[in-house]
């Protein structure tokens, strides 16, 4: 546990006699017999409470007092009198663990708290009510009196009433709330809005409509809900249902025809191949007779030519006639 640090008493309002070891050894002593069994920790400071008193602060190791300090307040008469002891408790340091402080159970209440079964009187200073009267034995007048509230013992003030408009205002049925942003409409134009009396009517009502959130319940006159009585929807179910997007119920099978093995070229492949053989029969036929092998050339230099002439004319070549190709020969 950490010591406050030492307070040293004001030389001009403390005796010397009340902070030397005599005087701090007889406060731990009174503090030791307070405590009981429970050791008494060390001198962690001194409070000077006037010219003949100071108190010393001792650490307390007293079950669930953490933080907290014996405190012993001693007293000096003057020379020739000892130091005596006027008190001892248990005070709380700078980090001690303290309750909080006391609330009178009246203003402890809180929305929510009440349940079945509970009274709860309101305060004879209720801000919230004043006074109300009826005193006519004309029935009329009666009637009138007890519509604005003249019947009963007390009724609303304006701080009463502006209190209440604020809290329903803030609340869950009020104009800000999420349901009232995604309504359709208002609650002012719901046929299940019923308007409260008084001067709340104004912007207040109560919500008859059992099928949501709000029945039974204040709401803003710009509050809204989707069971507004005006809503519409266009042809399909009362309550809109999304579009399918995939039905899984349904498998779909689609059967793929084996490919046809040595399938013959297509039809329009032929006239391309018409096209191009004369096409190669002429090229044959173009070359020159200087490109002829001689007959005295080496077998190196014939080779190539051997070899790349079949590739010149290999597939037109098959195509062309034998009499054709002895005509280019000449």
């Amino acid at each position: 546990m950490t010591a406050t640090p030492t307070q040293q008493p004001d030389p001009v309002l403390a005796d010397p006699a009340l902070v030397d070891a005599a005087a701090v050894s007889t406060a731990r002593a009174a503090a030791q017999e307070e405590a009981g069994a429970e050791p008494v920790g060390a001198h962690v400071g001194v409070l000077a409470e006037d010219e003949a008193s100071v108190t010393h602060l001792f650490e307390a190791a007293h079950a669930g007092y953490r933080g907290w300090n014996w405190a012993v307040t001693v007293a000096f008469a003057g020379p020739g009198t000892p130091v005596s002891v006027s008190e001892v408790v248990l005070l709380p340091g700078d980090d001690a663990l303290v309750a909080p402080d006391w609330v009178p159970w009246n203003e402890r209440v809180r929305a929510g708290d009440l349940g079945v079964g509970d009274l709860l009187p309101p305060r004879e200073d209720d801000p919230r009510l004043v006074p109300g009267y009826v005193a006519s034995d004309d029935p009329a007048v009666e009637e009138v009196a007890l519509e604005v509230g003249l019947g009963r013992v007390r009724v609303l003030s304006r701080e009463g009433v502006l209190d209440a408009a604020s809290r329903w205002h803030g609340g869950d049925f009020g104009p800000r709330s999420d349901m009232a942003r995604s309504a359709p409409a208002t609650c002012g134009t719901c046929g299940f809005y019923v308007r409260v009396a008084g001067s709340l009517g104004a912007a207040f009502g109560v919500c008859a409509n059992e099928l949501t959130p709000a029945d039974g319940h204040v709401v803003h006159v710009e509050y809204g809900c989707g069971a507004h009585s005006e809503v519409e929807v266009e042809g399909g179910p009362a309550v809109p249902v999304a579009d399918v997007v995939y039905d899984d119920a349904v498998l779909d099978v689609e059967v793929n025809e084996p490919a046809a093995e040595n399938t013959p070229p297509a039809a329009d492949a032929a006239p391309a191949a018409v096209e191009a053989a004369p096409a190669a029969v002429e090229a044959a036929s173009a070359q020159p007779a200087a490109e002829a092998v001689p007959a005295d050339a080496a077998p190196a230099e014939v080779a190539p030519a051997a070899v790349e002439e079949p590739a010149a004319v290999e597939e037109p070549v098959a195509e062309t006639p034998a009499g054709s190709a002895d005509e280019s020969g000449r």
